[in-house]
């Protein structure tokens, strides 16, 4: 025996076992942890933008992902396109799915 470090005895019964009950706690917590900060959040989101898409009108004033600030001139609904008119002179065919907000009337003026 060395005086600073003492022997090892091994103990006489198995392992004990939890059960897995703590296992099963911590997937559930995990489980609930994805659902209210992953999940619902972005479901709410898509919904919200569904909404946003089937609302759109012609006339309205609307801002794409890509940046680009125009006004609805034609909807194509069969094909989920619309054409977007910039200025007079301008128009631009993009996705509906590329709208990311409509505008207040009269924010082209205002630009």
């Amino acid at each position: 025996m060395s005086l600073f470090i003492a022997n090892a005895h091994a103990t006489g019964g198995g392992a004990q076992s939890g059960g897995g009950w703590d296992l099963i706690i911590m997937l559930l917590a995990f489980g609930l942890i994805f659902y209210f900060l992953i999940y619902r959040p972005q479901a709410k989101r898509v919904k919200e933008h569904k909404n946003l898409m089937g609302a759109l009108g012609k006339g309205d004033e609307v801002l794409t992902q890509g940046g680009l600030v125009g006004r609805i001139s034609k909807i194509s609904d069969e094909k989920d396109f619309i054409v977007l008119a910039l200025n007079d002179s301008t128009e631009v065919t993009v996705q509906k799915a590329s709208v990311s907000a409509v505008l207040p009337k009269g924010t082209l003026k205002s630009l």
